[in-house]
C-alpha cells in the first residue's frame, strides 16, 4: 500500500513539477501546511475562543482574533518567501565509491530577498541560506556515493519556515542532476595480459607488477596509494602527504586486462581503477581491456577519464 502511494505521488509530482535544469517556484509548485508549532498555536487559539465564548470576555475575543489574524498573515509571508525563487543545477565532479559527492545548486532572485531557505535530500539535514534581492546564492549539497555508476540524487526538497515558524512552505524539485561514481581504488598486483605474440627476448624488459626498480621521486598522495610508501619526513616538514614513486623497466606499452584478474567483478574493477590512476600519474601509456570493450594504449587526462568511465559503467544498465 505504501509503495503504491509513493508511485502515484511520484507520477503526480513528475506531471506537476517536471525535471528541468532550471525551475522557478510558482503557486502550482509550492505546498504549505502548519508545522507542529503551528498546530499547537491553532489549538491554543481554539481554546482561547471557547473560553471567550464561555465567559463573554471582550478582551479574550480581541486577543483571539488578533492572534488569528497573525496566523493568516503568516500564511501569506511564508508563501511569498518561497514564491519566485529560481533553482538551477550546477556542475558535479565525479568521485570514487565511499566518497561524498558534491552537487552544486544555484539560487537566484529576480525581485525580493528570500530568507532562511533550506534545501537538501532528506533524511539528511537541510542546508539553510539567504538569497539577497536580485542576487544569487550558491551551495554545495553532499550525497554519499555507495555504488559505482550514475548517482542520481532524486528530487530536492526546498522549504521555508520564515517568518514565525508556525507554517512550512515546501516544494520537491528535480534539477535533473547526475554524477559518475568510479570504483574505489584497491592496491594489488598489476593485471597484465599474457600476449601470445610477444617476443621472448623482450621478456626481461616488460613490467611485472608494481614498479620497484627505479626510484622516480615523490608525488602527491592519491586514494589507493600504498601506506608503506608514504614519505613521513616530508609530512613532518609540512609538505603534505607525499609518496615515493617507483617505476619498472618497460619495453612496450602496458595492457591492463580484466580477465587476468581473479575474484568478483567489483574487486577486479577496483584493482584496475588503482592501476589506471597510478599509470596516469606516471604519464605512462597503457591499454585497458574489459569484456566486450577495449581502449587502445594511450596516455593523458582524456585517456584516464575514458578508462575510469569505462570501469564505472561496466555492467551498468542504461
Amino acid at each position: 500500500m505504501r509503495s503504491l502511494f509513493r508511485q502515484r505521488w511520484s507520477r503526480w509530482l513528475a506531471q506537476r513539477i517536471p525535471p528541468a535544469a532550471s525551475v522557478r517556484l510558482t503557486q502550482r509548485r509550492i505546498f504549505i501546511l502548519p508545522t507542529r508549532v503551528g498546530v499547537a498555536f491553532g489549538i491554543a487559539l481554539l481554546l482561547m475562543l471557547l473560553a471567550a465564548i464561555n465567559y463573554q470576555n471582550s478582551l479574550a475575543y480581541g486577543l483571539t482574533f488578533l492572534l488569528g489574524s497573525v496566523f493568516i498573515v503568516a500564511i501569506l509571508h511564508t508563501y511569498r518567501n518561497l514564491s519566485g525563487l529560481v533553482l538551477k543545477a550546477g556542475g558535479a565532479r565525479s568521485v570514487f565509491v565511499r566518497e561524498q559527492g558534491q552537487f552544486h545548486v544555484r539560487l537566484e532572485s529576480s525581485g525580493r530577498a528570500h530568507q532562511a531557505i533550506a534545501l537538501g535530500w532528506p533524511p539528511a539535514a537541510l542546508q539553510a541560506l539567504d538569497v539577497p534581492a536580485q542576487g544569487v546564492s550558491e551551495c554545495e549539497l553532499s550525497v554519499p556515493a555507495v555504488r559505482r555508476g550514475w548517482l542520481c540524487p532524486g528530487r530536492l526538497r526546498v522549504e521555508s519556515r520564515f517568518p514565525l515558524g508556525i507554517l512550512v512552505a515546501w516544494s520537491w524539485v528535480d534539477l535533473d542532476q547526475s554524477m559518475l561514481v568510479y570504483p574505489r581504488p584497491l592496491e594489488g598486483e598489476m593485471p597484465l595480459t599474457a600476449g601470445a605474440d610477444e617476443d621472448p627476448e623482450d621478456e626481461g624488459t616488460r613490467a611485472h607488477g608494481q614498479g620497484a626498480d627505479d626510484f622516480q621521486g615523490l608525488k602527491g598522495y592519491q586514494p589507493g596509494d600504498s601506506k608503506r610508501r608514504l614519505h613521513w619526513k616530508a609530512y613532518s616538514r609540512g609538505q603534505g602527504l607525499l609518496v615515493k614513486d617507483f617505476a619498472s623497466v618497460s619495453g612496450r606499452d602496458l595492457h591492463l586486462d580484466f580477465d587476468a584478474l581473479s575474484g568478483d567483478v567489483e574487486m577486479r574493477l577496483s584493482l584496475l581503477c588503482h592501476w589506471v590512476l597510478q599509470l596516469s600519474e606516471r604519464q605512462q601509456p597503457f591499454a585497458l581491456s574489459l569484456p566486450g570493450q577495449h581502449l587502445a594504449a594511450d596516455s593523458g587526462d582524456a585517456h584516464r577519464e575514458a578508462c575510469l568511465r569505462a570501469l564505472a559503467l561496466y555492467g551498468v544498465k542504461p
